[in-house]
């Protein structure tokens, strides 16, 4: 196979976890009763530290240094959790949706967006790619 098209099947396979886990945790802190806004936000730490180890580890094999690269990930990706969360606020508060329905909804742009930020900024190899 290719390794671009390893690469992207492979980001696919980890994305579905990722939102796996982002989804569970979701899930569990709205049947407690979390406001989505907590549920959202503490489910986005869980998925991104899972993310950014399997990211890094079996996606992009990356060799880059660890605390610049986990902070620019971090960063980045802090970005789609204020997107996210815009989303879902107009989904949720304002349009009245369920909040699990908007989740997914709002899931897509989440995914495309994290893929772009991934591949271009964070996992790029070092002295090859620069922005």
């Amino acid at each position: 196979m290719k390794d671009d098209t390893k690469e992207i099947v492979s980001y696919v396979f980890v994305g579905g976890m990722t939102t796996l886990v982002n989804y569970v945790v979701y899930f569990i802190l709205l049947k407690i009763h979390s406001h989505w806004l907590i549920a959202n936000s503490m489910s986005w730490i869980f998925a991104v530290l899972f993310a950014y180890y399997t990211n890094k580890r079996y996606v992009f094999k990356s060799t880059n240094n660890i605390k610049k690269e986990f902070i620019s990930f971090i960063l980045l990706r802090f970005m789609t959790l204020l997107i996210e969360n815009i989303c879902l606020y107009l989904l949720i508060d304002l349009l009245n949706l369920q909040p699990m329905i908007s989740k997914v909804c709002v899931s897509f742009i989440t995914i495309l967006s994290n893929y772009i930020l991934c591949k271009f900024k964070i996992f790029k190899e070092e002295g090859v790619c620069h922005g």
